[in-house]
């Protein structure tokens, strides 16, 4: 990349967080290995390049965690972000103790209770409907919703709940010039870590049911979680789990909204699931919650003619992949009907042992939501001139959608 375009890509810019994917596509077309001097990071751009770096944890490793911001690059991340901060056999033990607690199984009875709760907030949303006209997507479900879902796994108390999304919210948001997490940002993470480790220790006394006590119950081998691993893994449920599954919600109504043609074939036939599947997958693909990674380069490596000396921090851009022409037909389009050969590539998720633990959980509670929101509702009005995005260097996403939903006679 010439001088003149050298600094084309600052992931902490409020317009960049507008709409990452201009920058994105001069990235995988002038500088498919990208180096930002500003903040001496590097970046790969193309989807092969990213599902390469993801699957080798050896040369690009998660040792240093996965964070952009200088305060939580550090070889203790792992105690914040749990095994998403080690590799090898570190990894591979705490992921297998986690596991034993957090189980497809366990993920699987929750599908009662994510329909309760999706019917609760949608009976909520016609109320406000019908006063207004409209309401706010975020505030009345997706913002709810998947904390409601991972508090009652991990036994939160209903009254905890909105401190708790608070929290998390501070967390991942991120001000403009303070390229860092933000000081409020520092003390809301603090705040999680001293209410779970108070949780964790309450479990200890007296067990229950709930995803903690099975966390601080779990044995493999006769090994056992620390208290400090529960309460880094329930801090990642909590700001990972959480706030990427709020903004696939969001971004799945703001995406298909600006479709016509293609909402009405999702909301034609109320006893078709299967392109609600699709839906969620396309808008995964399109405009994923997660969009970048870090890794420590662990030896020089080279790519595209350049080596990354050792010691380098790298991005792994998620949502550029997800558009890589190479990959994708027409991958700015936003299309439901996208041959699932296509969508089965996404790296939303990841891929290897860092594939996310949290990947079925999301895509229940989404299908759950929006199967539900098919039928209850012919369609909806996205109020797009009046959404507000969150700003983050790594979850893309609204805090407000406002949207009018046409409900169908009941």
């Amino acid at each position: 990349m010439t001088s003149t375009t050298t600094e084309i890509f600052d992931p902490y810019d409020y317009d960049f967080h507008e709409d990452p994917y201009p920058v994105y596509t001069r990235l995988r077309d002038e500088a498919p290995l990208y180096h930002n001097a500003t903040d001496d990071f590097w970046a790969l751009s193309r989807h092969a390049d990213v599902h390469a770096a993801v699957k080798d944890d050896v040369t690009f490793s998660n040792r240093m965690g996965v964070s952009l911001d200088a305060s939580a690059w550090n070889p203790g991340a792992h105690r914040v972000m749990s095994f998403l901060a080690l590799d090898g056999a570190a990894q591979t033990r705490l992921r297998k103790l986690v596991s034993a607690g957090f189980t497809p199984r366990r993920v699987r009875e929750l599908t009662p209770q994510i329909q309760a709760l999706a019917d609760h907030y949608l009976d909520k949303l016609a109320a406000v409907s019908a006063d207004g006209g409209e309401a706010d997507w975020i505030a009345e479900l997706a913002g709810k919703l998947p904390m409601d879902v991972i508090s009652e796994m991990m036994g939160v108390p209903a009254a905890d709940r909105d401190e708790v999304r608070r929290l998390a919210d501070l967390v991942v948001h991120r001000e403009d010039g303070v390229r860092d997490v933000p000081e409020a940002g520092m003390t809301a993470a603090l705040e999680l870590i001293g209410y779970y480790s108070e949780m964790v220790a309450r479990r200890r006394r007296q067990p229950s049911d709930d995803l903690t006590s099975a966390l601080v119950a779990a044995e493999v081998d006769g090994d056992r979680l620390l208290d400090h691993e529960v309460i880094a893994f329930l801090f990642l449920m909590v700001v990972a789990g959480n706030e990427t599954t709020t903004k696939l919600l969001g971004n799945a109504l703001f995406h298909l909204g600006a479709h016509p043609a293609q909402l009405a074939d999702v909301f034609a036939d109320l006893g078709d699931s299967a392109l609600v599947g699709s839906w969620i997958e396309e808008t995964l693909r399109h405009d994923t919650s997660s969009q970048m990674l870090a890794r420590y380069v662990a030896q020089d490596v080279e790519l595209h003619g350049q080596v990354v000396p050792a010691g380098s921090k790298l991005l792994v851009l998620l949502g550029s992949a997800n558009r890589d022409e190479r990959v994708f037909t027409a991958p700015d389009v936003f299309d439901v009907h996208r041959p699932a050969d296509e969508l089965g590539r996404i790296m939303s998720f990841g891929v290897g042992r860092h594939f996310c633990l949290g990947a079925n959980l999301a895509r229940l509670e989404a299908r759950v939501v929006l199967t539900e929101l098919v039928r209850r509702t012919s369609g909806f009005e996205v109020h797009a001139d009046r959404a507000v995005r969150v700003h983050s260097t790594s979850v893309r996403g609204f805090a407000e959608l406002p949207v009018t939903l046409s409900w169908r006679a009941r």
